[in-house]
């Protein structure tokens, strides 16, 4: 049994950072490919950014590159999403993903506006 839950999401004027934290717990994310989703109003989920298990390579969302980080701490079974220069398009409901066994959090509203 795995449980992710989100956290750090909020409020934030463009220009603004954020850090979103994933925890799990259970499993964790042993083994797994983990990564961040998002989902704006009216819109399908999109992949953001993942991070592999076996030797830690990343993948970045064009529309994110140079601005979002991904990274994780297995110790802590915690997963982090840093993100700078955020935009309004970047408003959505972020979603911290487990590969291994398709497992979802709930997700935390990350809201860029003046």
């Amino acid at each position: 049994q795995v449980q992710l839950v989100e956290s750090g999401g909020g409020l934030v004027q463009p220009g603004g950072s954020l850090r979103l934290s994933c925890a799990a717990s259970g499993m964790g994310f042993s083994f797994s490919a983990i990564g961040w989703f998002r989902q704006a109003p009216g819109k399908e989920r999109e992949v953001v950014a993942s991070i592999s298990w076996s030797d830690g390579s990343t993948y970045y969302a064009d529309s994110v590159k140079g601005r979002f980080t991904i990274s994780r701490d297995n110790a802590k079974n915690t997963m982090y999403l840093q993100m700078n220069s955020l935009k309004p398009e970047d408003t959505a409901v972020y979603y911290c993903h487990r590969d291994l066994g398709d497992h979802w959090g709930q997700g935390t509203q990350v809201t860029v506006s003046s």
